[in-house]
């Protein structure tokens, strides 16, 4: 009998809801069958099976939330195998509401099979992003995953890194897995803001509160991370468009038959992957061993999603086309919204951009997004006064704000960076080439 674990589907995941079974009690599944979907802080997701057998219960009911990551979901009898005691009030089928927690449950079946080892950290304290099966595996060999490099989705350690391990390396002395649960919170401010409802003044009844979901607490959790941990500071520059408003024009009506539509922050994804490469300093992390220069522009871009922010990524937009990366973001952001996106396709990134110009915002700063050294705000573009060869002249002006890591990029490597973007920005068709 074997245990289905909630698996991790990113390295900061820690809990999410379970969505949609796509199996029932009694149904026979292979290695690789969809069975359930997951909804993650950012998308959701399809589990697949990694052993094959006949489902023997289902643990967690469909459409609940909160479940922790390694926390028994369903079971697997293996072809000839015995299935174990069957734990008290299961249906046939998981019921849509008034389900029992998988926690509540879990401890009522005794399964021969032990589930596997909650995941363990690097020596850094982050979690190693590895597949149930590899970790129950690596357990019973004796592997230390900390030494293994993942082949799976976002360098996930899956079952044949281990067994490959375990063929190459022998047996090794056997790791603790760690069974400490993730803190639940980097800092005190919310708490301290919760209780002080009462304490300023504001009587219980006199709002409503709406629970946290699971993308609402890991972007609390990762802003406040950064703000306290990064030292950030901006840098502002003004830049005309109206150049870039014509291009725009003209290239969007050339196109048209494609059926492809050419935004103003397109040119801005674009024209900042051409700067990173002129200034390579400001397409850089930090990390405690070193400065870690990358090699391509991978370009982030903030879409406002139900319930909270996600951060698809333009790869290599530096070898993009206008046209390509028109396309791109749009179906990006369409499936951002859907919650359809693969890990693969939000996490990471070198650089991101954020803009707020078409709700009007003239001006902001953003929060960078660890691990990433930079952030770019861009406002909106509006027609001010200027002086043009000592006349005054008007010319629609937007500005753009530059939020850096003190630690990667300092205030003359930002400014670097600035000044190779804007004449991308005021002379357009630079980036047509």
């Amino acid at each position: 009998m074997t245990d289905i674990l909630m698996p991790a589907l990113s390295p900061t995941m820690e809990e999410g809801v379970l969505a949609k079974w796509h199996v029932k009690v009694g149904d026979v599944v292979s290695a690789g069958d969809v069975i359930a979907e997951i909804e993650t802080d950012k998308a959701t997701m399809e589990v697949e099976a990694v052993d094959e057998g006949e489902v023997t219960d289902i643990l967690v009911a469909e459409g609940t939330e909160g479940v922790k990551v390694n926390t028994p979901i369903a079971r697997l009898k293996a072809e000839g195998g015995a299935a174990a005691p069957a734990p008290a009030a299961k249906t046939e089928e998981a019921p849509k509401a008034e389900a029992a927690p998988a926690k509540a449950e879990a401890p009522k079946a005794a399964a021969p099979a032990a589930p596997a080892p909650a995941a363990p950290k690097s020596d850094s304290g982050e979690r190693i992003f590895s597949s149930p099966l590899a970790r129950r595996i690596a357990a019973q060999n004796g592997v230390d995953l900390k030494a293994i490099k993942g082949t799976g989705p976002h360098g996930r350690i899956v079952k044949r890194d281990v067994e490959g391990a375990t063929q190459t390396a022998g047996k090794g002395a056997a790791q603790p897995a760690s069974s400490t649960a993730p803190a639940a919170a980097t800092s005190g401010i919310a708490p301290r803001q919760a209780q002080s409802l009462a304490q300023m003044g504001i009587p219980d009844g006199s709002y409503d509160l709406i629970p946290l979901d699971g993308m609402k607490k890991a972007v609390a959790r990762r802003m406040v991370d950064s703000i306290q941990n990064v030292p950030h500071f901006p840098l502002f520059i003004d830049v005309e468009i109206d150049q870039l408003m014509a291009v725009r024009a003209k290239v969007n009506k050339m196109l048209e038959p494609q059926g492809i539509k050419v935004s103003v922050n397109d040119f801005v994804i674009k024209a900042a992957a051409l700067a990173l490469k002129m200034v390579p300093e400001a397409n850089a992390s930090y990390t405690p061993e070193g400065i870690a220069m990358h090699h391509n522009a991978d370009v982030s871009m903030a879409v406002a999603i139900d319930g909270g922010l996600i951060t698809p990524i333009i790869k290599k937009a530096e070898t993009k086309g206008l046209a390509q990366i028109a396309t791109e973001s749009k179906d990006l952001a369409k499936r951002a919204r859907e919650r359809k996106l693969k890990p693969e396709e939000f996490q990471g990134g070198t650089f991101s951009v954020s803009n707020l110009g078409m709700f009007g915002i003239k001006q902001f700063t953003s929060i960078i997004n660890e691990p990433q050294g930079c952030i770019m705000s861009v406002g909106a573009g509006e027609q001010r006064p200027v002086v043009k060869d000592g006349q005054l002249a008007v010319a629609t002006v937007m500005t753009v704000t530059l939020t850096c890591d003190h630690r990667v990029v300092d205030g003359a490597t930002g400014a670097r960076f600035l000044q190779a973007f804007k004449p991308l920005i005021e002379d357009p068709v630079a980036m047509l080439a």
